[in-house]
């Protein structure tokens, strides 16, 4: 016997053999929907009797097992079922006759055969016969179930016959002796008259009965036979045989103690009304009939218990049984399946370390030169075993051998479809999962180096399928997953291999099904880059909104009363995690800042990165970065525009890296800090831009009360001076601004200020409203400075004795001397003009012009926007000498002087010399 039946268990030994074949050309998916109505009959119960009729079907048997039928009786093939077409009356003579050549091939071990004819009516169909059924169609052919049952009661008679002509014992009659195929030639010459051989064909024969009541179904008789045979067989040293009696003794007693099987797959003997034989079901029944019609009384039962082995001991004999089959090199197939089946046995034992010793037996029986077909079979069921005793990774070792075996280089068509699913059926025992997910929960799992071999042969068995979204799929899980356990070169060949594949099908989030429904979910890169935090941005100072106090001052809920609980101040603790304390506005471009981080030691292209938000329609913005070589924390702004109002959450970002689309959503980022997710989009506002005709100020304004300006300017005044300031209000938003109110206060000066320091008329202004966008509007502001110089005693600094020409004297701030100098203050010596003089006499003002703004929808809500303004403004004393020269001299005591001098209108100069050497002014503030 050549081929191993790997799905072998304990309980086969009490099924019949039947086997169920095509005759002729009919169609597979015909002939399996007929199998599967027939197979469904597996167990009949015996009419007038109690007994249990198990039948195992198969489609395809090697003859050469069948000649081990006298062996072990389950083996034997003892029904035939064919199939066939026949479509006409001529045909009908033909076919008979090939029922009857495929009959021939089992012909020597058959109990009973039939034969279901489909398509064929008429005169022959309609002639009553046994071991033919004809059916017009495949959809009718109700009574197949019926026929099947009638067919295993016809076995059932030949089997009881056998069994009583071969149970009986006919003295003077002589024993024939039971071989298997290689022991014939051994045994010829050999004293047939001897006592030995005679215990030796009583032997053989006591355990050839047994396995014949176990069929029958009677479990106590074949107990009683199989430990006769083991004591004649033990007696003559017939180990083969021996073995034999052995494993069925195991059998049985596996009968007894597991009736619901031990195989898995054969769920059905419980599910089945009869999953019990009979005598095991009435077990525990006082009065109830056994096989024989006899009451069964305790005294059965208590035979029955001592001749059955105990779970222990099953095990024991079937350690036995399987080294009297080592001896034979020729035995090896019926050595490897009661491996199999014991180590089924020790599964439903819960006994794994034992099982394990049987399966690493079974992995080193010498069998023939297998086919890879035999080979990929053999593996496959070994995985299954593993797995059963709850070995996962060794089942996942060798499943992913079988699968190797499928690609063989010496198969012609390599069968990489089969390949990739046991590829994929190993993953569990490697603790390794497809849903990055799984990845994202903590610490790793399994051995990442056997994972990511795992993970490459899955990748060239995508490809030799030809399926590039596979490749894509498993690449981008193998970088994503094991990026910690990559070398520096191994993370350059595999983002190369992944560009060269995206090049063809570029990896999406779309979850990819596989043919047998197994479905891989996206894997987004949400390491490439790292994202450490995320902080959604207010608005810039100027474009923020503010609620106007009316509307605030109705706020109910400033007014509630507090109440205290827990559970609510944890919920409340856990909004203010993700609750922001400002608002976007409909329309304007919004920010989130990512801080993040290049783990590849190359740069890294990250292109259409953009944000991901539910609850209002929100237009992304993408942005494209290129991060250097493991930058470090590197920050990221993404900005967006909100076209509706509601709340809105960021939930994540986008990014497209080594042509791989991602969708990373915050929930699946672990240790990321965020200030907040959920954001107030209020309605449009409209946006205000100004400008004046002043220059910008060098000087920025820090107001006490914390207001950010835009915007400052600066002029300088002489005392009494009043100048314009012209602001044109300029609406660059989409909204009309229709409400304006302008405020001003004076910052930073402790100056006493004599009349108004700012004037305007705003109606001018509003007469202009509703401002539209792209308009623009002018409002003017007064400025009018007015100090007390007063006190100020070192005005000017003293004239040179000597006469030397003094020009440029710095009397005036260095502002307008540099930025706005009037045409009489030109110094006429530059050089000079850089000296530094004593500037007290220059006094500063600063005032900030509000500007609050309101329009669109936002009004309607209660909220505007501001805008400041900030004024600097120098203020200079009234008269000062800008230009003092001297002429040359006519005489030794006399000096011409030529005096610029400036007078406001609101003091009177007055003149005055003495001796031609001291100069006496008289200017309203200040004399010297």
């Amino acid at each position: 016997m050549s081929v191993p039946d790997y799905m072998q268990c304990a309980e086969d030994h009490q099924t019949l053999l039947v086997v169920v074949q095509p005759v002729g050309i009919v169609p597979e998916e015909s002939f399996f929907r007929i199998y599967k109505r027939i197979s469904a009959v597996s167990q009949v119960n015996v009419r007038d009797s109690q007994r249990v009729l198990y039948i195992r079907y198969r489609h395809h048997y090697p003859p050469e097992n069948n000649e081990w039928g006298d062996f072990q009786t389950h083996r034997k093939v003892v029904g035939l079922i064919t199939i066939t077409e026949c479509s006409s009356a001529k045909e009908w003579p033909q076919t008979f006759e090939k029922f009857h050549l495929q009959k021939e091939m089992y012909g020597s071990t058959l109990y009973d055969s039939r034969l279901f004819v489909f398509g064929l009516q008429g005169e022959i169909a309609e002639q009553p016969r046994t071991d033919v059924a004809f059916y017009p169609s495949y959809d009718e052919c109700e009574n197949v179930e019926k026929r099947i049952e009638d067919f295993i009661e016809s076995l059932f008679i030949v089997l009881e016959s056998k069994r009583l002509d071969r149970a009986t014992d006919k003295s003077g009659d002589k024993i024939p002796l039971l071989c298997v195929p290689f022991e014939k030639k051994d045994f010829v010459g050999l004293d047939t008259d001897s006592r030995h051989y005679k215990k030796r064909c009583q032997g053989r024969m006591r355990k050839h009965v047994g396995d014949l009541c176990l069929q029958a179904g009677m479990l106590q008789d074949s107990l009683v036979h199989y430990h006769m045979a083991v004591e004649l067989l033990r007696s003559v040293n017939d180990f083969l045989w021996l073995g034999a009696a052995l494993e069925g003794l195991c059998s049985a007693s596996v009968i007894y103690h597991y009736p619901g099987g031990t195989g898995g797959r054969v769920g059905s003997r419980r599910a089945q009304g009869g999953s019990l034989s009979a005598e095991a079901g009435n077990r525990h029944r006082p009065g109830a009939l056994t096989s024989n019609g006899i009451n069964a009384d305790t005294s059965a039962e208590i035979g029955r218990a001592k001749n059955c082995l105990s779970p222990e001991d099953i095990i024991e004999k079937y350690k036995e049984a399987i080294s009297y089959y080592g001896k034979y090199k020729n035995a090896g197939v019926i050595e490897l399946e009661a491996c199999v089946k014991a180590v089924r046995v020790l599964a439903m034992q819960k006994r794994s370390m034992e099982a394990s010793e049987f399966l690493q037996n079974a992995v080193y029986i010498n069998l023939r030169q297998l086919s890879e077909e035999e080979k990929i079979q053999r593996y496959s069921i070994l995985s299954e075993l593993y797995e059963r005793i709850g070995f996962h990774r060794k089942s996942a070792f060798f499943k992913r051998i079988a699968a190797m075996q499928c690609a063989a280089p010496s198969i012609p068509e390599p069968g990489w479809r089969a390949c990739y699913k046991l590829l994929l059926e190993t993953l569990p025992g490697y603790s390794l999962s497809l849903d990055p997910q799984d990845f994202s929960k903590g610490t790793h799992r399994g051995w990442a180096a056997v994972q990511m071999r795992l993970l490459h042969e899955l990748v060239y068995a995508s490809r030799r399928m030809g399926n590039p979204a596979l490749c894509v799929r498993h690449l981008s899980f193998l970088l994503q997953t094991m990026l910690d356990f990559l070398s520096d070169q191994e993370k350059k060949d595999v983002t190369q291999s992944l560009e060269s594949y995206t090049a063809k099908c570029p990896g999406t989030m779309e979850v990819i099904t596989l043919p047998d429904g197994l479905k891989l979910p996206p894997v987004p890169f949400t390491k490439l880059p790292i994202v450490k935090s995320v902080k959604l941005l207010n608005l810039p100072a100027s474009l923020r909104p503010h609620k106007m106090k009316s509307l605030l001052g109705q706020n109910v809920s400033t007014k509630s009363p507090f109440i205290y609980s827990p559970i609510i101040a944890h919920s409340r603790g856990e909004e203010r995690n993700k609750k922001i304390d400002f608002q976007w506005v409909q329309g304007d471009v919004c920010e989130v800042q990512l801080m993040v981080y290049n783990p590849m030691p190359f740069e890294l292209r990250v292109e259409n990165m953009g944000l991901l938000t539910t609850g209002v329609e929100f237009e992304s913005l993408p942005a494209a970065l290129s991060l250097p070589a493991e930058s470090g924390l590197y920050p990221v702004t993404l900005v967006g525009v909100p076209q509706t109002t509601g709340q809105i959450t960021v939930n994540g970002y986008h990014t497209s890296v080594f042509g791989v689309f991602s969708d990373c959503l915050l929930d699946n980022l672990p240790g990321v800090k965020t200030n907040g997710c959920n954001v107030e989009v209020i309605p449009a506002l409209p946006r205000l831009q100004i400008s004046t005709s002043l220059p910008r100020s060098a000087h920025t304004l820090q107001p006490s009360s914390g207001d950010e300006i835009s915007t400052n300017v600066s002029v300088q005044l002489y005392n009494g001076e009043t100048q314009q300031l012209i602001i044109k209000l300029e609406n660059i938003g989409t909204e009309p601004l229709e409400k304006l109110e302008v405020t001003a206060k004076t910052v930073n000066t402790k100056e006493k200020l004599y009349g108004d320091f700012l004037s305007w008329n705003l109606e001018d202004t509003l007469c202009q409203f509703p401002l539209k966008p792209g308009k623009i509007a002018t409002f003017i502001v007064n400025i009018k400075v007015k100090l007390d110089f007063s006190c100020q005693e070192n005005l000017l600094q003293d004239l040179s004795d000597d006469g030397i020409s003094v020009s440029g004297l710095p009397l005036s701030s260095p502002f307008r001397q540099v930025v706005k100098p009037r045409v009489e203050t030109k110094p006429l010596n530059p050089q000079e003009s850089s000296k530094v003089g004593d500037f007290s006499h220059v006094k500063t003002l600063e005032a900030i012009l509000n500007f609050k703004y309101s329009g669109g929808p936002g009004h309607a809500e209660g909220y505007y926007r501001s805008l400041a303004l900030g004024l600097h403004v120098e203020v200079e004393p009234s008269v000062f000498f800008t230009r003092i020269s001297t002429l040359p001299a006519t005489s030794t005591r006399q000096c011409h002087l030529l005096l610029d001098v400036f007078n406001s209108t609101e003091h009177e100069l007055t003149i005055s010399a003495r001796n031609n050497e001291d100069l006496i002014l008289h200017a309203g503030e200040c004399q010297r």
